[in-house]
Parts: C-alpha cells; sequence; structure tokens
C-alpha cells in the first residue's frame, strides 16, 4: 500500500509510484472523486484542445498548408509498409 502524510496546510505530496502510475508530471492537473463510501479517487484531467493552442508555432517557421501535411503522411505511411 502506497500512502502519504497530510502537511499542517492541508498539502501532500503525491508518492513517486502513483505520479510514474498517472504519467504526472509539474504542473499538471489532477481531480479528486468522492464516493459514497467516503473514498477518494484522484484521476488526471486531460488537457483540452484550447490548452495546446499554439504549442507547435515555432518564430520563422513557414506554415505548412494541409495538402503537404496530407502527402507527408501518405509519404510515411508507404515507408511503413
Amino acid at each position: 500500500m502506497i500512502s502519504a502524510t497530510i502537511t499542517t496546510k492541508g498539502q501532500v505530496t503525491i508518492p513517486k509510484a502513483v505520479r510514474d502510475s498517472l504519467t504526472l508530471q509539474p504542473g499538471d492537473k489532477i481531480e479528486f472523486i468522492l464516493t459514497d463510501q467516503h473514498e477518494a479517487l484522484i484521476r488526471p484531467i486531460s488537457k483540452k484542445v484550447d490548452d495546446l493552442f499554439g504549442i507547435l508555432q515555432q518564430p520563422g517557421r513557414k506554415p505548412v498548408a494541409v495538402a503537404e501535411m496530407d502527402a507527408a503522411v501518405r509519404r510515411k505511411m508507404k515507408e511503413r509498409l
């Protein structure tokens, strides 16, 4: 059983084994689900598309047309076969 201690400020450090199992990284968000049996479940909150907007943006990078992206995907798929 994995356990943790609550600090006087009500904070808990999530044990490494749990962080690894849930693939949690610093800055990730989690939610607590309270059950009728007075238990709490911890679940990672998936990122929304809006959170990822602009993540691939690189200053000075030329935009790529959708047709070019489709062609590149087709080429890669053919290479795999």
